[in-house]
């Protein structure tokens, strides 16, 4: 099975960013060398805003990062798969993923769930090395790379991606994303960090893989210790920053999905002074 190729560096927002980027911006993103956009939230199954974003550029591929597999059922997102793929052939990749069981009342085990839901988008058609699963425990990293082209995990650090490269071996295709926030005043860095962190210092499936990594219950605590936001959240200089991002690769993974915790107006200028630092010009 071949690897995803989405280039070293890629960039993360939430799929309603993604719906008011201008096609300019788009464009920008993909001349400065980044190969991918990761779309985050928890989209619904048609993914028709996806269309007009691979049509203003030429080469960026788009990633979901995730499909909820609770909110969005396979039939019709295997639909969007093929129909995508036929007009941009290759360049989107399907990641799917449980979200978190504090938001669905129904919410079963998550490897269960995830096996089926990839049974039946195997049933449709949609080809396994299209398909990426967030995982961040031991047995959905093993189970990404036995069903899909690899793993995408969410919130971790370059210790877990060394972690996740043992588990899931050397060939499957493994991209996690890092946050990012473009100061050397450590203590606005924390604070931009800490809103973005909030929501997840609620959430049990991040906890407890903070926990795994060794963080204690007076790090995971809110609002997050300041030893928890500087390993999750890049800060410093622009080399600093493009240091620690690589960090993720030299563990072992394949893609970095970048996450700069900006507004919208200054992303793509935010994006650019990354750019040399990781190596993309």
């Amino acid at each position: 099975m071949t690897k995803p190729q989405l280039g070293k560096f890629g960039v993360f927002g939430h799929y309603s960013l993604w719906k008011q980027v201008s096609p300019q911006q788009l464009k920008d993103i993909e001349a400065l060398g980044y190969g991918a956009i990761w779309a985050g939230g928890s989209p619904p199954a048609e993914l028709e805003w996806i269309d007009p974003i691979l049509a203003a550029t030429d080469s960026l591929a788009l990633a979901t990062g995730i499909v909820n597999i609770w909110t969005a059922a396979a039939g019709p997102v295997a639909e969007s798969y093929h129909r995508i793929e036929k007009a941009y052939p290759g360049r989107f990749l399907l990641g799917i993923g449980v979200g978190h069981p504090e938001a669905h009342t129904e919410y079963k085990k998550p490897y269960d769930a995830l096996s089926d839901y990839l049974d039946e988008l195997d049933q449709h058609g949609v080809p396994k090395d299209r398909i990426v699963v967030a995982a961040l425990g031991p047995q959905v990293l093993k189970l990404s790379a036995r069903r899909s082209a690899g793993a995408h995990p969410y919130l971790t650090t370059p210790e877990h991606t060394a972690q996740a490269r043992e588990l899931i071996g050397p060939d499957a295709f493994l991209a996690p994303e890092h946050k990012v926030v473009l100061t050397t005043d450590a203590e606005q860095a924390r604070a931009t960090g800490r809103k973005a962190l909030e929501i997840y210092l609620n959430l049990a499936n991040y906890l407890n893989n903070w926990k795994r990594l060794g963080f204690t219950d007076a790090d995971v605590a809110k609002p997050g210790s300041d030893a928890l936001v500087d390993a999750v959240i890049a800060y410093g200089t622009t080399d600093a920053i493009a240091a620690r991002l690589t960090e993720h690769l030299t563990a072992g993974a394949d893609h970095v999905p970048v996450q700069v915790l900006t507004g919208i107006d200054k992303l793509v200028p935010a994006l650019t002074e990354l750019a040399g630092p990781l190596g993309l010009q």
